[in-house]
């Protein structure tokens, strides 16, 4: 498309990213496991001289199955994904050094007394927890539940997930003993240890970060066994090796797992290359997570108001962010058009949308209609329709319609992150695979009036690696790791343009999606 190579320019040429091993520090070969709502991978990190090489060895997909009116993560199937990345690192001759995993948050395993699982992961969009999360905050007052934990209301948080099984009387909820998220469970499979990792935990709205601890009260109040929840550790604690049983299984010896940043999105800010103590960062993929890096909570009423929360962090730092639905909306329109026979490639998607009019027709991408899965493209037109709104008929005006409603909402949010932590922000720091879309990154400085520096691509797995290597020694802290990645992985830099037309363009999104 033409408005790539006039207006960008990279901090570094894109091969820096892959660096020949040479004379000098031994290699330290690491392997990071990053799965995230869509699909997973096993990233080898190499780091000689202070210059990370990664490499990815397997990828696999991660699809939810129906089954009846339920819908499930097939935890097993990601197990034996892990196992197989394992033995590519085995049939390639690498020696590991450790190994981590992160995931997204919310979800997670029960087991029995005996250690067994009870039962498939549910999905945080299961339809199994509608409605409870109102249920809850009248029983204990929204109030409370924010100022214990700091995070922010959403339906599928685990609170609300583990309310909805006790209210349904599950089998799994009758029969369990303890609660591990969906990388605890993994590597417990892996270690045979049973740990909780702070950057998840925190993700519950059940963990109190001004305690740092699981909030007994809370869990007290929605009678859920305070013996369930286990020893929280900090991103970087080792957390076991490689049992027996799967030494034996996979002809590996007792490799180290450490408990990184093992929500996604800790790991990724993690690997933001910022040079500024103070920063914005935007995860983007499935979704978009915006917010800043802070030392302390702010848990305050218009924290709780504007809906922000408080996740852990490397470090014990936090993140002052806020969810927003992301490329969720883009893949599920993509879906729908695919059992239509209709399939596009997302370039394909991107290309239309550019050719497609400006500032058209406008959604909040957060808006509750956009949160299941299913016919996207005519959710999009049903909410043009009830906000008085041109309805975009093909797939490029639908798609133009969602890339310029993030880019709005993304300044949106950036302003609100602002003036909560009370930072003015130079630009937007992008991470993750959502960079790929070099449309949505120059829309999103034309939008914010900043520039956008987009890189690392891989961000989760990179931080999940450099959180590995903090650990054993080979980077200080985590600064000297963020200019390691700088130096290693190509950053893009978008500036802004159109100042007058975008921001005309803002007072649109605000006013008809009534976020003014």
């Amino acid at each position: 498309m033409d408005q790539g190579s006039q207006r960008l320019r990279a901090e570094r040429p894109a091969e820096a990213r892959l660096i020949s091993c040479q004379e000098g520090n031994p290699v330290s070969n690491i392997l990071a496991f990053d799965l995230g709502a869509s699909s997973g991978r096993a990233i080898l990190g190499k780091l000689t001289d202070g210059k990370i090489e990664i490499e990815e060895l397997h990828r696999f997909p991660n699809d939810p199955v129906q089954v009846g009116d339920r819908l499930h993560w097939d935890i097993l199937r990601l197990y034996h994904e892990i196992k197989q990345g394992l033995l590519k690192a085995k049939h390639k001759g690498i020696d590991l050094a450790s190994i981590g995993i992160d995931s997204w948050a919310v979800d997670f395993g029960l087991l029995a007394s005996d250690g067994s699982l009870l039962g498939n992961p549910y999905h945080y969009r299961d339809s199994l927890y509608d409605g409870v999360m109102e249920r809850v905050q009248e029983e204990l007052g929204s109030g409370f539940i924010f100022s214990r934990t700091g995070i922010q209301f959403l339906p599928f948080n685990t609170i609300y997930q583990l309310s909805a099984h006790r209210e349904n009387g599950t089998v799994a909820m009758q029969s369990a003993e303890q609660f591990l998220m969906i990388p605890d469970l993994l590597r417990y499979f892996l270690t045979g240890e049973k740990y909780n990792e702070f950057s998840n935990a925190s993700t519950t709205q059940l963990y109190n970060p001004l305690k740092q601890r699981w909030d007994e009260e809370l869990l007290e109040k929605l009678e859920l066994p305070q013996s369930w929840f286990g020893q929280v550790l900090q991103p970087g604690s080792p957390a076991g090796q490689l049992q027996p049983s799967v030494q034996q299984e996979l002809g590996l010896g007792a490799v180290p797992v450490y408990a990184v940043a093992e929500h996604d999105t800790a790991s990724a800010v993690v690997a933001v290359p910022a040079i500024e103590r103070s920063f914005a960062y935007l995860s983007c993929g499935t979704w978009s997570l915006l917010g800043t890096e802070i030392d302390r909570p702010i848990i305050t009423e218009e924290a709780q108001q504007l809906n922000f929360t408080n996740e852990g962090g490397y470090g014990n730092t936090y993140r002052l962010l806020k969810n927003i639905m992301g490329l969720w909306i883009i893949n599920e329109c993509r879906r729908e058009w695919e059992r239509a026979g209709q399939t596009y490639t997302f370039p394909e998607l991107v290309a239309m949308a550019e050719q497609s009019p400006a500032f058209t027709t406008f959604i909040d991408p957060d808006d509750a209609a956009f949160l299941a899965p299913g016919d996207m493209p005519s959710r999009v037109r049903d909410y043009c329709k009830r906000t008085n709104q041109p309805v975009p008929h093909n797939p490029g005006e639908i798609i133009r319609c969602v890339l310029e409603s993030l880019a709005f909402k993304y300044r949106y949010v950036l302003e609100l992150t602002e003036r909560l932590s009370g930072q003015s922000f130079n630009g937007l720091h992008m991470v993750g695979g959502g960079i790929h879309n070099v449309l949505l990154c120059q829309w999103t400085s034309n939008a914010i009036g900043k520039p956008v520096w987009a890189g690392p691509a891989e961000g989760s797995a990179i931080g999940n690696l450099a959180v590995q290597w903090i650990a054993q020694g080979e980077f200080k802290d985590i600064w000297e790791a963020r200019r390691a990645i700088r130096e290693s992985f190509p950053i893009t830099i978008y500036e802004p343009e159109q100042g007058s037309q975008w921001e005309e363009g803002y007072g649109l999104f605000l006013s008809i999606t009534g976020l003014a």
